[in-house]
């Protein structure tokens, strides 16, 4: 592990510069990225939040460094606890829905869809339910049975969660009829 870097992730914050920060580095020295993931995926480690933070910078703009990385990151993602932790990661699988670029095996689609459902019917966040809703749906142009799994869950979660769950919630299901 390299001290230097784990510090520098270590020290970071919430703020939106501190986050950009470590991206601009971990993309100025790609050989960090590695370090960066075994952080992230170590859910015991007590700044692995701090580094999903910053991968999901990171692959906002260069999706493709996942992939020497992605078996590694779906085989943790429904692992993960922490609501922190959770939503940037809900996000990366939101960008992996949406990529022209990479083209995902069937069960790596899987694990990502088995996983979005799980967190849209669990008791997460808005954020990482609003993730999981644009992920489902994207995957769902391919495979029409999400649709209706997806149309199901948000009609019957509909009035039972918040005004921006809603917001999400009736955005994804205007786009299904």
């Amino acid at each position: 592990m390299n001290l230097a870097f784990y510090k520098r992730i270590e020290e970071s914050t919430a703020h939106r510069l501190n986050r950009e920060f470590i991206r601009d580095y971990v993309l100025q020295n790609p050989e960090k990225l590695q370090y960066l993931i075994e952080i992230a995926l170590h859910e015991k480690d007590k700044i692995h939040i701090k580094a999903c933070w910053s991968l999901e910078l990171i692959f906002e703009i260069k999706l493709e460094l996942i992939l020497p990385f992605l078996d590694d990151f779906l085989a943790k993602i429904g692992q993960f606890k922490d609501d922190s932790a959770i939503r940037p990661i809900s996000k990366i699988c939101m960008f992996l829905s949406k990529s022209k670029t990479i083209k995902l095996s069937e069960n790596q689609e899987t694990k990502i869809i088995e996983t979005c459902l799980d967190w849209l019917i669990q008791d997460k966040k808005v954020a990482t339910k609003a993730y999981s809703m644009i992920t489902l749906y994207n995957f769902g142009k391919k495979q029409p049975w999400i649709n209706e799994e997806l149309k199901t869950i948000l009609s019957q979660d509909y009035f039972k969660h918040s005004a921006a769950y809603q917001a999400a919630a009736k955005d994804i299901l205007r786009k299904l009829k």
